[in-house]
């Protein structure tokens, strides 16, 4: 009899256990921005994680070299109401401002009626953007050990840096091995795998960086390839019509600006964060595990293997039009805007 009390009694208090809460991913945000629009998309679901507790960012680093890359990030921190989020900037690194639209420079520039700055932020001072290789190893010194994970959408200038940084006053350690003791992984918008592939923007703009990272990264990479992007595109039809509750939102007139409407723009960028958020299968599939290389001419090659530390992703047309439609509920709702 006492036994089946004690048997009912702990099944009744592991019922009443709560379940052990998913783990939320820690994150550092290595973008472009202002190059292609997706960059300003992604960060837009980045707040709209924050607000649902779903992410924690420790940094935002933008790998373009150009002042309004770092200063659009800058508004969007205080137009989402993440104002403390850190931000980093590249010292001579790569821009690309005769390859797009400069919306990232047309968004921080724009006025109101009176004269004043269109969307309200404390001054900017471009000189004060501490530079990103330091503040990376800053962070990661005090992180716990493999916990961290890098989304990286843009050139790999940054991220290569990283990994060949000497030892200094945050750890003792070399680049490789900070990486090694505090990242977990590196999801790479980057690569192109596809029976037609072509040397990727964001690898050509930087192939040496590109190739030491498949080289040397100590960490798991799952990269988001051209083919993925393209297969899911965001619809200017969301942008004409689905913000009505905002005047002015500081991605809509991006997208505005960045080319003629109405276009709908792939989604490289989203996918790579949406992976490391919401590894879902209903978004897309990981490839097996491999080995990637690039060539001297930006190509991307993957060798699978067993012992292989890189894999891919792809996206199929029921994938895509899920994702779609994820992507749109997520980046029209509105912000917690504090």
């Amino acid at each position: 009899m006492k036994k089946s009390i004690l048997l009912i009694a702990s099944l009744f208090f592991a019922a009443c256990e709560k379940p052990s809460e998913p783990e939320v991913p820690v994150i550092i945000f290595e973008t472009d921005m202002g190059n292609d629009v997706d960059d300003a998309l992604a960060l837009d679901m980045i707040y709209k994680y924050l607000d649902k507790e779903k992410v924690k960012v420790l940094a935002i680093s933008s790998n373009k070299q150009s002042p309004y890359s770092t200063e659009y990030i800058h508004l969007m921190n205080h137009w989402y109401g993440y104002p403390d989020i850190p931000i980093a900037k590249v010292i001579n690194g790569i821009d690309s401002e005769n390859d797009a639209r400069k919306y990232a420079e047309f968004v921080s520039l724009q006025k109101d009626s009176t004269g004043a700055p269109l969307f309200q932020r404390p001054d900017f001072d471009y000189d004060q953007v501490p530079e990103a290789v330091s503040l990376y190893r800053e962070i990661l010194a005090k992180q716990p050990d493999h916990s961290v994970t890098l989304v990286s959408v843009g050139f790999s200038t940054n991220i290569y840096r990283l990994l060949n940084s000497l030892p200094d006053e945050y750890s003792p350690l070399s680049g490789k091995e900070l990486i090694a003791k505090k990242v977990k992984l590196l999801s790479m918008m980057a690569g192109s795998f596809g029976e037609k592939k072509i040397p990727e923007y964001n690898v050509v703009k930087d192939i040496p960086a590109a190739q030491n990272i498949t080289e040397e990264w100590p960490t798991p990479i799952v990269f988001t390839p051209f083919e993925a992007g393209i297969a899911v595109t965001y619809p200017a039809t969301s942008i004409e019509n689905d913000f009505t509750w905002a005047p002015y939102h500081p991605v809509v007139e991006a997208y505005k600006h960045y080319l003629d409407m109405p276009y709908d723009r792939p989604t490289w960028d989203l996918i790579a964060l949406l992976y490391v958020v919401e590894n879902s299968p209903e978004y897309f599939t990981l490839s097996e595990a491999g080995a990637i290389t690039v060539d001297d001419k930006g190509y991307t090659s993957f060798t699978p293997s067993k012992d292989g530390k890189h894999s891919y992703l792809t996206v199929d047309s029921v994938q895509a039009l899920k994702t779609r439609q994820h992507f749109v509920e997520l980046i029209t709702a509105k912000p917690n805007l504090k």
